[in-house]
């Protein structure tokens, strides 16, 4: 009887365990994936609530109204249809075609779910219709359509797919999230929605692509860190390809760079010195400094969905880990993720988290959210830090992302040329990233332009984009710093 009593006891304290077990999961969950279950067009409680609910506002940080309802029930957005199409990827659409836009990955907020027992209270005795909250962005709606307009103005990028994305380096505040083609939330018509060039799918956030050579910048800090003699570090660059294998590497161009210390070999973005590091780092030395930047991890923000990177965890043969060194390979990133990276360069090595949330108001005009800042990870010690901004400097001074340098702006960078296949063909995809190294600027862009062509690269298809962003923001610095957060 006594062991029957002690069963029992032993039984019930594995019941109450996995109770609590359950429990802290649910809290856990509701926490971390609260806002991925509103979003989901299958919530039927959702869906029950946008009957009754007048959705919130949505606006920048400037206060320009992106998304607000109409007397008669109808969601509206900005006047100007270039603006509209500029922010629709981060904004969202009334249909919730961009799936992870703000109307749709917020709407907790926009429908009311967070009111308080005693607003709701207040709400019914109105007798009015109950409204949802209002919610202010990080975003400057004026940069994204200035940099739409700099894809147009550049021959390179001209009607070409691509994203761009700006960061608060310090704050990991979202100023810019652009994503090409794009589409006007005032007009979706049946044949938009059978659209090849996918123009609701969100580049910035959604999308992974061979990083090209900016990931040297994740290479060049595993040698930094982890090779002794990395200091003396010395390639003869010739014109014939490196074989490793069965495989050959050449540079851009096919051309020579002659010999190379370890800043050179960055600036003139050496895809044969890149490799060679590869091989002398080893998989195991590169995978951690990779994954200690993000590659490989869940990134589960409080404020946007973003696709994970990828770092091959083994690399078949040499060839794999050769190419891995230079952003090929299965290597693949978000461009949010790379700004994040050129974002920890900038920033003594410490990564943000990237917030698009600046404030929410409850409809009575109480702050329910104000922004506040993360740190995501430290990807970077200080001291390699240091040294990829002096070589990410040389860049732009000297090397290949010239047409990213601004006057007045000290901006740092790293370019890229990347290849890959897409429905069985092959393309190439030209790529930026950087930052400005200015105490008045702390912001880091990537930029991305699709389909470049065999004759274009990263320097001439997206540094001049990030140039024009950098230009803007210095001729705005003082309306982006110090805008008030919006009542």
């Amino acid at each position: 009887m006594k062991r029957q009593r002690l069963h029992f006891k032993l039984l019930f304290l594995l019941m109450a365990g996995l109770f609590a077990l359950l429990a802290a999961y649910g809290a856990y969950s509701v926490l971390t994936y609260g806002n991925r279950w509103f979003a989901s067009n299958r919530n039927p409680r959702v869906r029950a609530q946008k009957e009754s609910v007048i959705a919130g506002d949505i606006l920048d940080r400037q206060g320009t109204v992106l998304a607000t309802t109409a007397a008669d029930g109808t969601r509206t957005y900005q006047a100007r249809e270039a603006a509209r199409r500029a922010v629709v990827h981060m904004v969202g659409d009334p249909q919730g075609q961009v799936s992870t836009g703000v109307e749709t990955f917020q709407t907790s907020y926009l429908y009311g779910f967070r009111a308080s027992f005693t607003e709701l209270v207040r709400a019914l005795t109105s007798g009015e219709a109950r409204r949802g909250d209002n919610v202010t962005l990080t975003a400057d709606s004026r940069l994204c359509t200035a940099i739409v307009s700099s894809f147009d103005g550049h021959s390179a990028s001209y009607c070409k797919r691509g994203a761009a994305v700006v960061l608060n380096y310090r704050t990991g505040e979202v100023l810019a999230e652009v994503s090409l083609p794009n589409f006007d939330p005032a007009h979706i018509s049946e044949t938009l929605k059978d659209d090849a060039g996918r123009p609701f799918w969100n580049r910035v956030t959604q999308s992974i692509y061979p990083p090209g050579s900016t990931f040297k910048t994740v290479t060049e800090a595993a040698a930094l860190r982890s090779l002794e003699d990395i200091g003396s570090f010395s390639y003869d660059c010739a014109e014939t390809p490196l074989t490793v294998g069965t495989h050959e590497i050449s540079d851009y161009g096919g051309g020579s760079h002659g010999t190379l210390d370890l800043s050179t070999a960055f600036a003139r973005s050496c895809n044969k010195a890149f490799a060679e590091l590869a091989l002398r780092l080893g998989q195991r030395r590169l995978l951690q400094t990779a994954e200690e930047a993000g590659f490989n991890d869940n990134f589960l923000f409080r404020d946007l969905v973003v696709e994970n990177s990828r770092f091959p965890l083994t690399a078949a043969d040499d060839w794999e880990l050769a190419a891995s060194g230079f952003g090929q390979s299965s290597v693949a990133a978000s461009p949010l993720h790379m700004c994040m990276i050129a974002g920890a360069v900038a920033n003594d090595g410490v990564m943000m988290e990237p917030r698009l949330l600046r404030q929410v108001t409850s409809p009575a005009g109480r702050v329910r959210l104000a922004f506040t800042s993360q740190v995501y990870r430290r990807a970077f010690t200080p001291e390699v830090a240091e040294r990829l901004r002096g070589d990410m400097r040389l860049v732009v001074t000297g090397g290949t992302g010239r047409a990213a340098a601004v006057n007045g702006v000290t901006v740092c960078g790293k370019t890229g040329t990347a290849d890959s296949t897409e429905d069985g063909k092959p393309i190439s995809y030209g790529w930026f990233i950087g930052f400005a190294q200015d105490d008045d600027l702390p912001f880091a862009c990537a930029v991305l332009v699709e389909d470049i062509g065999e004759k274009t690269s990263g320097g001439a298809a997206a540094a001049p984009i990030a140039a024009d962003i950098f230009l803007w923001l210095r001729q705005h610095q003082r309306e982006i710093v110090d805008a008030p957060a919006q009542p």
